[in-house]
């Protein structure tokens, strides 16, 4: 994939302090969740440290004829509006059932209270809405994608 102009100035910033272009490993800029307010949380709690992983509908992926990220990819975690907060580098990526997704990984995620419960609460609702726009039903059987990452370069943050 290309870079993006409107995050080309802040991934030019993080080649020049890694000290190289590393145009070769971008995967995406993105941001978090399908509404403001959270998307705006979770990029904040990335940059706490807080967060360190994501889980996505594999289903989603498919539909938009997208590879899952795979180990060694960056990506450019923005705000809603699309303002750059942090260049991640996925580290590992593995597939589950929503039903599987483990304690250990809501935890990562860093989200809420960083327990399954929550976890599981907030993800069905989310992969709801999203299977909904795909024209699919939700099931603890379908597909998670779960991306663990880190936090090489926060820019001016």
């Amino acid at each position: 994939m290309s870079i993006p102009p409107s995050i080309s100035t802040f991934w030019a910033a993080f080649c020049a302090e890694v000290g190289a272009d590393c145009s070769d490993r971008f995967y995406e800029a993105f941001h978090f969740a399908d509404n403001e307010s959270d998307a705006n949380a979770l990029a904040t709690l990335v940059l706490a440290g807080g967060k360190r992983a994501t889980a996505s509908l594999v289903w989603s992926f498919e539909n938009d004829k997208r590879p899952l990220p795979k180990p060694g990819a960056l990506s450019v975690v923005t705000d809603w509006d699309g303002r750059p907060a942090c260049v991640i580098e996925t580290r590992e990526v593995e597939v589950s059932t929503f039903e599987q997704v483990s304690t250990e990984f809501a935890a990562c995620e860093g989200e809420g209270d960083g327990t399954l419960a929550y976890w599981r609460r907030v993800h069905w609702a989310y992969f709801g809405r999203e299977c909904m726009r795909l024209g699919r039903e939700p099931s603890l059987v379908m597909p998670v994608a779960c991306e663990r990452f880190r936090v090489l370069f926060r820019g001016g943050t």
